[in-house]
Formats: C-alpha cells, structure tokens, sequence
C-alpha cells in the first residue's frame, strides 16, 4: 500500500497546537491515588477534556470515547474474558457517570459487543442522565448471513434503539465493511443489494440518525470505493471509523498484507476532511505490553507517563481525528486515559519519530499481531487461540523465546519456560496441536491473520522443544 501521508506531512497536520502545548503542564498533577501495570494513575482534573468540534454537525466531541466492548462483569474482569457472566451494572454506571463527570461524552456500544448485552447495559447507564448531555454511537453489526435481508437489518437498527433507550443514534456505523474472505461481495450483501444503506440515509434525514458513518476492516478495496460513492455525491460520510496507532501508522500492511498501513486511511479521509473515528489506539493492549527495552526508553524520557499514555497522545494528536475510542474496564484505565487528554498534549516532532523508531523496533520482534479481540472465538474445536498467540508474543517481547538452537547457554531455561508457561497458560486440550484447519477462525479476525497457519507453526515450535530434551 502506498503511503500517501509522510511524517513530516502528518506533523505539519498536527497545527499549532502541537507547538503550543510544549508549554502545557502534565497533566493530573494532583493527588496520586493509586497504581496500574503500567505505572501509577493520579486524579484526572474536572473541565479540562479535548474536545473536537463535528464539522457536519458541530458536535463538541470529547478526544476520549468509552469503548464498550470490555464492560466489566460481576465477580471482576470483563465480559470478554467471561461471557457467560452477569454484567456489573452497578459498575458501568458509576464508570459512566464519573466519565461524563470528567468532559467524556462520547460512548460506542455494538449489538455484537459482550455477547449482545453492551447495548442495553449503556443504555441504562445513560438514560439516567440529560440526553442533550451525551452521544451515544452503535453499529449495524449484522455480520451473519440470516441478518442480511432488509427486514433483519431494519430490526437490528430498531432494536438498538430500544436497547439504548433512545429515539436517535448520534453516530450510526457500517460495522466493519471490507470483512470476510469476500470482502466486497459481503458489503454489497450487507448494505447495498438489500437497499439497506438507502434506508439508513432516509432514517437520517429523519433524525433517527444524526451522523453515519461506517467503520473498516479488511479488504481496502472497499474502502476507496465507499470514499469514491463520497467523491461522486452517492453517499455522504459525516465520519469514518479507522485503527490507527503508532505500529499501524507504517507497518499494518507489512505485518499482515490484508491490512491497510493507518497513514493511507488518514491520508485518505484528512484530505477530503471527513473526521476519523480511532479504534485500537493500543492494538488491543500491545502497545501497553510492551518488551521491557522499550518500557525503559519511554520512562527515560517521560518518567511520569504510563507506557499507554504515548500510544493515546499519537492517536489523539492528528487534525481531523475527532475521537479516540478506549475500551475501559476498569475505573483506573479510565482515570489514566482521562489523564491523557486532560488535556491532550499532542507530540513534537522529536517525540513523533521517537515512537517511529519504537514502531520500527516492535516491528523486527516478528510477533503475532493478535489484538485477543476474540471475534475468532469460540474455535469449534475447543483452542484457545488468543491465549496461544499471547503465551507465544509475550515469550518474544521478553526475549524468552529458545530460538537460538541448543548451543545457547540460556537454552535450558529459556524451553522449560515456554513450555511450563504454555502448559499453565493453556490447557493441553486447547493448545495449537488440536487444530484440524477447518479455516473458520480467518473469516472472523479483523486483523485478518491467516490463524491456521500460524497455529501449525507455534505446533511445529512446541514439538520441536520437547523433542529436544526428555524432560521439561
């Protein structure tokens, strides 16, 4: 994929406010209540969010958007750890309220989020407070084939609705376009051919929608053409939903030859000044892991900030970027984010091409771009893919991987390690030796990892260690 968008260029796009905020002081310098794995969260200020300004609909649109993909359950975690567990409402609401307390306004449920329960848990969250108070965004995640006839998609719109508790969406996405082996035969089914998209556009000039958009994944055919349908007039787009993070800014493609690198989305929607909605500023928690070399480079230079906070300011930072959404499960991810963007301090150049040269070095790590988003799950079969791909990335990014032959003095260690935490991390039932490559996995990863594959070859890994020694 070309890259249409230098760094110099994205810099330049930053505006003024990049120079102007070297005066900034960090922001939460108050009270320190507590600590992350990442470093330690402080008491975020009152009235001191980012806001954005919607130019289609002049929406004031706080930078941070709550995510609510990961919405925590009772008896802790989160509901994508746990599916079958109960939502903790109780502690939704009080995320909620302490978020909307803090400047957030911006929420973005999904049908397709914690097993179809996201909806009605932000529903009841929002609905106790003033509706002109908050935005609220959904999706018409109709990705199975028995929801793509217009009468299906016209309930699902309908019933989110009604899950939300509410008469209008503020922001309405296409979910996902560019997904599944077929990436533009599924969008012609899901939105075109059954007059559905049509139908949306009639909702919004009836104010049941107020923005539509559509988010991306997969195939960048689609992509340029639902930006050409812009181009010609077709279709309107008041924004669109991209992943963009500092690892994807350069290297999405190269990782994975199905994604398209974040530079060539934004390049695409900044220059038509259509604003960009931001998914996984983290890659799903990546770029808060990160090898330990790396963790020691950014305390160097900003001691204070958690490792995330780099990741979060460079999403935030570009002109056009309305939002940056966040998945927060639990009140100190919210705080930390909260810290971030109170305000939001967008990066220098020199701070641009230090995480440039830290995208490079995760890059030559050669792990797995495996977000755990678990859209692959549940495998037929019983594996437990995200647990493998992190037993074996986190193994990489420690420098604990055994691939550098017996004759490695760490050898020894470094192969009990990885088996004994393969075997602790995933049960032998659910590891990479019980898949039959059926291929149901690939259709359902957003990142389009060819998981079979990759499967076989951590197998092939683990085989390869234990017939190395008797004994592990």
């Amino acid at each position: 994929m070309k890259k249409e968008l230098n760094r110099r260029q994205f810099i330049q796009s930053l505006g003024a406010g990049a120079i102007a905020a070297t005066g900034l002081l960090t922001a939460c310098k108050g009270k320190r209540d507590g600590a992350t794995a990442s470093g330690t969260y402080q008491d975020p200020p009152i009235g001191k969010m980012t806001y954005r300004v919607n130019p289609n609909t002049h929406d004031r649109v706080s930078i941070l958007g709550y995510g609510m993909m990961r919405l925590p359950v009772k008896g802790g975690g989160m509901g994508r750890e746990n599916p079958d567990a109960e939502i903790d409402q109780e502690m939704v609401n009080r995320q909620i309220d302490y978020a909307l307390e803090h400047g957030v306004n911006y929420s973005d449920p999904s049908p397709a989020y914690c097993q179809g329960k996201s909806e009605a848990a932000t529903g009841i969250a929002l609905h106790r407070h003033n509706r002109k108070d908050y935005l609220v965004a959904t999706k018409l995640s109709h990705f199975a084939p028995e929801t793509w006839s217009t009468q299906a998609s016209k309930a699902m719109f309908e019933n989110s609705l009604k899950e939300l508790q509410v008469s209008y969406v503020d922001y309405l996405l296409l979910h996902a376009i560019g997904m599944g082996d077929d990436g533009m035969g599924e969008f012609y089914s899901r939105y075109i051919d059954n007059g559905i998209l049509d139908w949306l556009v009639e909702q919004k000039k009836r104010g049941r929608i107020r923005n539509l958009g559509f988010s991306y994944h997969g195939d960048v055919k689609v992509f340029d053409l639902a930006l050409k349908w812009h181009d010609e007039g077709r279709y309107h787009w008041d924004f669109v939903q991209i992943e963009l993070n500092y690892l994807d800014w350069n290297y999405a493609d190269e990782i994975n030859d199905r994604n398209t690198d974040a530079v060539y989305l934004y390049g695409e929607l900044h220059k038509r000044g259509i604003p960009a909605i931001i998914m996984e500023p983290l890659l799903g928690g990546r770029l808060a892991n990160v090898p330990d070399n790396i963790v020691a480079k950014m305390k160097a230079r900003e001691p204070e900030k958690s490792v995330a906070s780099w990741a979060f300011r460079f999403a935030g930072s570009p002109k056009g970027v309305l939002c940056v959404l966040s998945g927060m499960s639990y009140m100190e991810n919210l705080k930390e984010n909260l810290c971030t963007y109170s305000p939001l301090q967008p990066l220098t150049k020199e701070e641009d091409q230090f995480l440039m040269d830290i995208a490079k070095d995760i890059y030559n790590l050669n792990t797995i771009p495996c977000n755990e988003c678990n859209y692959c799950m549940p495998c037929p079969y019983g594996l437990n893919i995200p647990a493998i791909f992190a037993h074996y990335n986190r193994c990489i990014k420690e420098g604990n991987l055994p691939n550098k032959g017996e004759q490695d003095p760490d050898y020894r260690r470094a192969r009990r390690a990885f088996l004994i935490g393969y075997d602790r991390r995933v049960p032998k039932l659910r590891q990479a030796s019980h898949c039959v490559q059926c291929g149901e996995c690939v259709t359902h990863c957003p990142q389009r990892i060819q998981i079979p594959d990759e499967l076989a070859k951590i197998d092939a890994f683990v085989e390869e260690l234990k017939l190395s020694s008797d004994t592990y």
